[in-house]
């Protein structure tokens, strides 16, 4: 497996499939004048399906990155850009596309080459979202540093607590 750099043209607006699979979900609820978070095991396995594209339009001068086996297939990649409004690199997507190569280092290459970036571009941080359901990619990303620093209840639909889809955002000081 390799890591190189994506080209911009060959690969923007390029549609992926993945799946996330959980047996668990961050629960964040009010408390008072307060919120507890709290794993908890969910009743049946939370399987997501995530359809998107890459180097979408609202990102401002991206860089991107892509794990390749060595005849060329793509195994994940990861994008992201400086938020020069507020001097933080968020991390836009971070997928390795096939549930039975997670796990397996691909991620943590991806993440380490694009956090180089985000310290060479002079941030003070490097910042990303994902999901409560995602189990896995919280476990990843706290892993490697990072921390929650916010969440939203709501960004995704008026049922996202039901639904155990609450916006995570997790950040490292850089």
């Amino acid at each position: 497996m390799f890591i190189k750099q994506l080209n911009y043209d060959d690969y923007k607006g390029q549609k992926y499939k993945t799946k996330i699979h959980s047996d668990k979900y961050l629960s964040i609820e009010p408390e008072g004048d307060s919120f507890v978070m709290n794993w908890v095991k969910a009743a049946e396995p939370l399987d997501r399906f995530l359809e998107d594209e890459m180097l979408s339009d609202w990102l401002d001068d991206p860089v991107a990155y892509g794990a390749f086996e060595d005849d060329g297939k793509l195994l994940g990649f990861v994008e992201g850009f400086l938020e020069k409004w507020n001097n933080r690199f968020r991390i836009t997507n971070l997928c390795v596309f096939a549930s039975a190569i997670r796990g397996k280092g691909v991620g943590t290459r991806l993440l380490d080459r694009i956090m180089k970036d985000a310290a060479e571009s002079g941030a003070r941080m490097a910042v990303l979202e994902t999901q409560s359901y995602n189990a896995n990619a919280i476990s990843f990303y706290k892993k490697h540093g990072f921390v929650i620093i916010g969440f939203d209840r709501f960004a995704y639909s008026n049922d996202g607590p039901a639904e155990h889809n609450m916006r995570i955002e997790m950040g490292k000081k850089l």
